[in-house]
This record gives C-alpha cells, sequence and structure tokens, in this order.
C-alpha cells in the first residue's frame, strides 16, 4: 500500500510501492519500499537500510539471504544486506586515536574487539527514507557523538539504484563535526543459484596482497602477498577447493589499492549450475570476503530456506579492516568539511 510520509523533506514516497514491514518493540514502523529497473527488483526496509529481497528476471531463487518477517532481522540477523557503522569492520581493542586524543569503542564482539559500529550501530537502527523513485531509494541517518564510543555527530546517507542492465548501485555518503573514524559497507550476503550453500559457485578477486589476521580476525599489520597462497584468486577458482581441500574459512580484506579511487572491476563470483553471474565495481580500497561459515540461522530464510554455513558469500567493499591502527593502510579518518564518498555497482547477469 502506498503511504504518505509526515516528513516534508520526504519527496516521491508515493510514487512506488511502501508498506509497514513490521514494528519496533517501541512501536516505530519499520517501512519496506520496492524498487524496479534494469532487470531487477529489490526490497529495502528502514531498519539498517536493509536490502531485503533482491530478485533478477528469469531467474526464481532471491540472490540474497533475508526473512520473510521484521521480527526475525532483530532477532537472528547475521548482518542480512545491513549497512555496519559508523565503522564497518573491525577495530582492535576498540581503541584509536586521532590528533593525539584517544578513543574506546564499545566491545561488542566477545568483549575484545568493536565490529560493525557496536551493538546499537546504523545496521540496527531506524533510518529515514528521504527520496524515492520507480527504481531508487535515498536514506539518511544521524549517528550521534558518544553513541558506542564515537566522536562526532555522523550524518550519512546511503542510496540504492537499479540503474539498468541487471546493476544494482549502491552510494553512501558521510559527513562529521569532529574529527572521527568513518567505513561504510553494503552487507548482503550473496546465492547465485539458490542451492543450501554456494560451494558451487566460482570466484575471482582482482587483488595482488591481503590482510593476515591474528586469532581475533585483527589484522597483524602485515600486507601480504596472495601468491603462493590459498589467497591467490586472481583467476577464477571454486569456492569449494579453496574452503574444503585448503581449509580456508574466508572472513578476510583483499587489498584492491592504497586508497578510495575510480570504480574498477574487482569480483567476479558465477554459479554454473545457474549461469547467474555476479561482478562488483568499486571505488573502495578493500573487499571482506566472507564465505559464510559461521552461518547457522535458526529460523527460515526467503521462501523458508535454511541458512546453514556458506548459505551465502558477502563482498564488502570498503577501507581496509583497523586502519585507523596502523600505518601504511587507507585514510579511515574523516574530518570536518570533508565528505565521505563511496560508489559500489553489483552487476548481475545470467548466460
Amino acid at each position: 500500500m502506498a503511504l504518505r510520509t509526515n516528513t516534508c523533506e520526504e519527496r516521491n514516497l508515493t510514487s512506488t510501492a511502501m508498506e509497514i514491514f513490521g514494528h519496533l518493540t517501541t512501536g516505530e514502523p519499520v517501512h519496506r519500499v520496492t524498487i524496479r529497473g534494469g532487470g531487477l527488483t529489490a526490497h529495502v526496509i528502514t531498519w539498517g537500510a536493509v536490502i531485503q529481497d533482491l530478485r533478477l528476471d528469469g531467474h526464481a531463487p532471491p540472490l540474497v539471504l533475508g526473512f520473510e518477517s521484521f521480527a526475525d532481522y532483530p532477532a537472528h540477523s547475521s548482518y542480512f544486506g545491513a549497512t555496519p557503522g559508523r565503522s564497518a569492520n573491525r577495530i582492535g581493542d576498540g581503541r584509536f586515536s586521532i590528533d593525539g586524543e584517544a578513543f574506546q569503542l564499545e566491545l561488542n564482539e566477545k568483549g575484545v574487539t568493536h565490529l560493525h559500529g557496536g551493538s546499537d550501530g546504523i545496521a540496527k537502527r531506524l533510518w529515514t527514507i528521504f527520496d524515492v523513485t520507480e527504481d531508487s531509494v535515498s536514506l539518511k541517518i544521524t549517528d550521534p557523538a558518544g553513541r558506542a564510543g564515537y566522536p562526532g555527530n555522523c550524518e550519512i546517507a546511503a542510496t540504492y539504484r537499479l540503474s539498468g542492465h541487471g546493476c544494482l548501485s549502491v552510494s553512501y555518503t558521510a559527513t562529521t563535526d569532529a574529527p572521527t573514524i568513518a567505513n561504510l559497507c553494503q552487507h548482503t550476503y550473496f546465492n547465485l543459484d539458490g542451492r543450501p550453500d554456494t560451494l558451487g559457485h566460482d570466484i575471482m578477486i582482482a587483488a595482488d596482497h591481503y590482510l593476515p589476521t591474528d586469532e581475533r580476525q585483527i589484522p597483524t599489520g602485515e600486507i601480504a602477498t596472495v601468491k603462493g597462497t590459498a589467497f591467490d584468486l586472481r583467476e577464477m577458482t571454486s569456492m569449494r577447493r579453496q574452503t574444503e581441500g585448503a581449509k580456508v574459512l574466508y572472513d578476510h580484506n583483499f587489498c584492491l589499492s592504497g586508497d578510495r579511487g575510480p570504480k574498477r572491476s574487482a569480483v567476479l563470483a558465477r554459479s554454473i549450475d545457474s549461469g547467474v553471474s555476479l561482478e562488483v565495481r568499486t571505488t573502495e580500497p578493500g573487499v571482506q570476503f566472507y564465505s559464510g561459515f559461521k552461518l547457522h540461522t535458526p529460523v527460515p530464510g526467503l521462501e523458508g530456506r535454511t541458512y546453514g554455513p556458506f548459505a551465502g558469500f558477502c563482498l564488502e567493499t570498503q577501507i581496509w579492516p583497523d586502519a585507523v591502527n596502523h600505518e601504511g593502510f587507507p585514510n579511515a579518518i574523516l574530518r570536518p568539511g570533508e565528505t565521505l564518498r563511496q560508489e559500489t555497482d553489483y552487476i548481475f547477469t545470467k548466460s
């Protein structure tokens, strides 16, 4: 059903399908918007700026992991389709310094690391829709100073656009009123054939280096060559062979460049079974490839599907994790007067 917002700045909200998807425990409604274009249909909800469902014409199964019911998101979601932040990925010990001033963030992962912006980060809060067209939706949120220990008020916006020819374009901007760290990403889990796991997929990542991690999954500081390792994914290789044969459980940053730059092709994934391929083009210096090996979702997902280990994989385009604490890593600090701008295209084709 079409809903009229009570916020005058929100435009075009009656021009496309919007409905109430559920409610927070406070009673606030969570809305879902449907956008269509270029052979894709996407459902986006205001909680966490989540891509709740994504479909490709001529391919019946969903391309992403998600839930039919909103109640399952706060209870069971492993950041399915969400936008984590203000700083995505991990910060070692939750500590960092800017201009000599030390900050301590919430340690929301096993009490030793800060993960994805904290327990009440922007991936788990309501965003505001400020523009909708037939093929796009734009949302925004304010991350207040002091939440989870972050300095500065940070204004964040996300736009999802189905820009044609199977392309889902994701763009983020952020500004701040005090020096802070900012690192955003799209945390969708992809499955290109609808099978119970994605080990039958092939993948290629255009990265000569990756970041080894310690037992907490924090980068050691080494920028290691992929050559001669199971992290050499510069040619198409089987996820099953890489995961089962070499016993590599991927949840690592692949280094695409030393800094944010022009958009370029970074990843290609495909399912021979379905004929669906996914190309990722991004401005970001890194992509976190997570193979989904920790998934064990106790409730059904989209279409009643079971989400166990490897049910979907993430390609989180972002600044390298814990970058603020390592010399030689890309800049993760955002200052007043600057605007963080990042863009990633997820391009789906079917042979």
